[in-house]
């Protein structure tokens, strides 16, 4: 196996550090504080191309691989999560599940404004009883002949109120369980579609989460994503290749909280001499570096995977799992070898480890995830 990165490959990591660094570095602090949504930075993601990484050039997109995105992610979660996570659902549920499962006439309408980054994109599956359970769904879609009537309510929608396009996971036939369930593409300003209050969270601040409720919402029958009854097969295929970019914002987290930690032990002196030099140290940084590179590895293997059209559920889960559960004891790190200045937020270690908390539970929970992991090993 080749571990070295192509020219093409280091380029766009070089681009998306600068732009991390530039663009989202300045602000990060007040934008977590006031849970404001970065509008300005999104939209230059998307003048740059970052919001529609993998779409081919015919709709919009910059055609790249999925090692790229994992590359790109790494570095803007390094400095802005909340940026990161729209990044995220923007490219692989919204744009690959558009690309891969829409027709032309959804691809041109919908997936050539969002892989531009004209337009962002929400993936509807949460409800307030069944999480993502999604044969649990009790949002249902009517068909009313020409038309469904969309009724329900999603929650913890990330760019749930930024966003002009929704994918929708719906109940179309309860009766027939997984077999039941159907995807729609639903714009936000139709009537009968609510946006509810922003949730006031612990992490990601800056992201854009909200309810959506839905009432009475003609939605074309052109709009539904599939043949009857796919919305199950759609979301559980969607979200597949959605872990692989929450396994790497929290590879990122992780790294940039690594990477702070390690320039302050070079800084800080204790007993005559920078803590670096302390052996308990030492021993901390070896460690988050191992792991650091441990859940890289793991999200680059599920990545190249992707890119072979292979199987990549297990490698996805596996690289989800570990690199959230790496995120969340590396920044904790971080934040004791800063000792008290890791409690202070213009050191940033804090924020990521508020951060870093919820890659453990979006995409699935761990426990989730090591159920995924357990029946593809057990057969």
């Amino acid at each position: 196996m080749n571990f070295q990165l192509s020219e093409e490959h280091l380029m766009i990591q070089k681009a998306a550090r600068d732009f991390a660094v530039h663009e989202l570095l300045p602000g990060v602090i007040a934008r977590d504080e006031q849970q404001k949504f970065p509008a300005e930075q999104v939209k230059q993601l998307g003048e740059l191309g970052f919001l529609g990484m993998m779409v081919s050039p015919t709709y919009g997109g910059a055609g790249l691989d999925t090692i790229s995105y994992v590359l790109a992610m790494e570095e803007i979660s390094k400095i802005d999560a909340s940026t990161s996570v729209c990044m995220s659902v923007n490219n692989s549920l919204v744009c690959w599940g558009l690309e891969t499962f829409g027709t032309e006439e959804q691809k041109q309408k919908y997936l050539v404004p969002l892989a531009k980054g004209e337009v962002i994109g929400a993936f509807l599956l949460s409800e307030p009883e069944a999480g993502s359970d999604a044969t649990s769904q009790r949002t249902t879609a009517e068909d009313k002949g020409d038309h469904y009537l969309l009724n329900g309510t999603k929650n913890w929608i990330t760019n749930g109120n930024s966003a002009g396009t929704y994918l929708v996971i719906a109940h179309t036939h309860p009766e027939k369980g997984s077999k039941g369930i159907n995807a729609f593409i639903v714009e936000k300003s139709w009537p009968g579609v609510t946006v509810g209050a922003k949730e006031n969270k612990l992490g990601i601040r800056g992201s854009d989460t909200h309810s959506i409720m839905f009432q009475d919402v003609k939605v074309p029958k052109e709009n539904r994503i599939g043949e009857d009854g796919f919305g199950f097969k759609f979301a559980m295929k969607t979200l597949a290749g959605g872990r692989i970019g929450i396994a790497s914002q929290a590879l990122g987290i992780a790294s940039g909280a690594y990477e702070l930690a390690l320039k302050y032990s070079r800084e800080r002196k204790a007993f005559g001499k920078e803590i670096s030099q302390h052996q308990a140290i030492q021993f901390k940084l070896a460690d988050m570096a191992t792991q650091i590179e441990a859940a890289r590895l793991l999200c680059l293997k599920a990545a190249w995977e992707k890119d072979n059209h292979l199987d990549y559920t297990l490698s996805s889960s596996m690289a989800k799992v570990f690199a959230s559960e790496t995120a969340m004891w590396v920044t904790t790190e971080a934040v004791q070898v800063h000792g008290g200045y890791g409690y202070v937020k213009e050191y940033h270690v804090e924020r990521l480890m508020r951060d870093a908390k919820i890659t453990q539970i979006y995409e699935g929970t761990s426990e989730v995830q090591r159920i995924v992991i357990s029946r593809a090993i057990l057969g």
